[in-house]
């Protein structure tokens, strides 16, 4: 073999190494689950840090409100928790929580009862946790996807404020009744105390 052909041959291996092979590799995966084990772990799945989430904590903070996020030690995970207000706010999807009268909330024409029965659903689940929290004194303030667009994020931001607001002060009422009682019932007891001390000297005395 002389030079040339040498280089020739070397030429083309380099170029049959880089042809693409048409080679398709098929992954399968072994799924144990069964259907009932698939659901809980799909309905346990919470989307974070949705763009409406994030619109609404940023104006939140902008106006110097301070919060937390998706504590999960709460039911339901809230979007959004002010513990000095005793108060949680939840992001909703129009269409996934069944925004009733809005555009973005319309039932798709295939498949209908399925996605009636989702929606329902989901709807069923957020009742159950808004009773949950306000059983804990928890206030919850609902938060629609729509509301959050540019045309009605002031309008939104100054009502979630006012509410936010609204709770802290109720709080406040709240813990001031509490310490009233507390200090009703104490000099109510001091004073039964006294009675009963100077009734037990009189009956020394006698």
């Amino acid at each position: 073999m002389n030079r040339n052909d040498y280089h020739s041959t070397i030429k083309d291996r380099k170029q049959e190494l880089h042809k693409p092979l048409g080679i398709r590799i098929f992954v399968f995966m072994h799924n144990s689950l069964t259907p009932a084990q698939r659901h809980a772990n799909m309905a346990a799945i919470h989307s974070a840090d949705t763009k409406p989430e994030i619109v609404l904590r940023h104006e939140l903070w902008r106006r110097g409100v301070r919060y937390r996020v998706n504590d999960r030690r709460l039911p339901g995970s809230p979007d959004v928790v002010l513990p000095k207000y005793r108060t949680v706010v939840f992001v909703h999807g129009c269409f996934w929580h069944g925004h009733k009268g809005c555009s973005k909330y319309t039932v798709p024409k295939t498949n209908t009862e399925f996605w009636t029965a989702k929606v329902a659903r989901n709807q069923a689940r957020d009742q159950e946790v808004w009773r949950k929290l306000e059983a804990k004194g928890w206030a919850v303030i609902i938060v629609w996807e729509c509301e959050l667009e540019k045309a009605r994020l002031a309008e939104t931001i100054d009502r979630v404020s006012s509410e936010i607001i609204h709770n802290g002060e109720l709080l406040l009422e709240a813990k001031a009744a509490r310490r009233a009682s507390r200090t009703e019932y104490l000099l109510t007891r001091r004073a039964l105390s006294i009675r009963e001390s100077a009734h037990l000297a009189e009956l020394k005395d006698k």
